[in-house]
């Protein structure tokens, strides 16, 4: 079978750390275009709008979209109008109700559509859904906190409406969580904004299952030093640790699994299995969580916040 032809729109720092790495080492596909304001790779076409790169590349057979989430849709839909696959960076869009559109389209024009959550691939986190399913939960804890300004320099972007603030990499941490415990809701949170921005700086969420399994999440941007990516689960078998962002997985303070981050080259095998069974991968949980955390939560207002 020929390789995928492959474009990617919006070429910025997560293009270059992971998505042209992973391209380059997947023989399901071919870079063959880029669309991007600034950006562009060398040797291979470059356009500064998706318009212009499917008017002038008709052998494009797939676009990956790597643009802010608040202007993913426009572009999803050109794409999959036109007929091609498309991948969509995590979060999959600014809202619920547009992703569901675009799953709509892809089906009426027999394209994939995958939204993508990277976090989900990391190395332990089936070890560590196998292990919770292998014992009873007592109560879980989820710890996300990383410094902003390390991350998102002078992102204007993230504190826009739309932007998600801290659930940007908070919803990592949600794609972990929904893909191991799938049966959570919200039953609260406190969401803390910062007087010039239109996006949370920290949130702190409660969740329950049907159960009335607890589960406790906190994600801030104002984290300094060593970051935390952890979950943390009490359970009759032990404490389980998930720890640097799903990477190793302890037990009682024993390291059980580690093994070498593969999430974007993981990535792109699923989509390369999407696209040649003809099916779609559109899970919205981690989304969902996200919308239903700003319906139930408190807003605090705290300090302006500048880079």
């Amino acid at each position: 079978m020929s390789p995928i032809n492959l474009a990617i729109v919006g070429v910025g720092k997560i293009v270059r750390d992971q998505h042209l790495p992973s391209i380059a080492k997947n023989a399901d596909f071919k870079l063959v275009a880029t669309a991007s304001r600034h950006g562009t790779v060398e040797g291979i076409n470059s356009y500064t709008t998706i318009e212009a790169m499917l008017d002038a590349e008709p052998s494009i057979d797939a676009v990956s979209l790597c643009m802010p989430p608040q202007y993913r849709y426009e572009a999803a839909y050109k794409a999959l109008a036109a007929g091609k696959h498309v991948f969509l960076e995590k979060p999959p869009g600014a809202t619920l109700s547009e992703v569901a559109d675009l799953e709509a389209l892809a089906a009426k024009q027999g394209a994939s559509l995958f939204a993508s959550w990277h976090s989900r691939y990391a190395p332990a986190v089936e070890a560590a859904k196998a292990f919770l399913d292998s014992t009873t939960i007592k109560s879980v804890h989820v710890i996300w906190k990383e410094d902003v300004r390390h991350w998102h320099p002078n992102q204007d972007w993230i504190w826009q409406a739309g932007g998600l603030g801290v659930f940007d990499p908070g919803i990592n941490a949600l794609s972990i969580v929904t893909h191991i415990l799938p049966r959570l809701f919200i039953t609260g949170a406190v969401l803390e904004f910062p007087e010039n921005r239109d996006a949370p700086i920290a949130a702190d969420i409660h969740f329950r299952d049907a159960d009335g399994l607890p589960v406790h999440a906190e994600f801030d941007w104002r984290q300094t030093g060593k970051q935390s990516w952890d979950i943390v689960a009490e359970t009759a078998a032990g404490q389980m640790v998930l720890a640097e962002g799903g990477a190793k997985l302890s037990i009682d303070g024993t390291l059980t699994f580690a093994e070498p981050e593969q999430e974007y080259p993981s990535l792109y095998r699923r989509f390369a299995e999407i696209v040649k069974a003809g099916t779609s991968d559109v899970d919205l949980a981690p989304l969902r969580h996200v919308a239903d955390a700003f319906m139930l939560g408190k807003r605090k207002f705290v300090d302006a916040f500048h880079d």
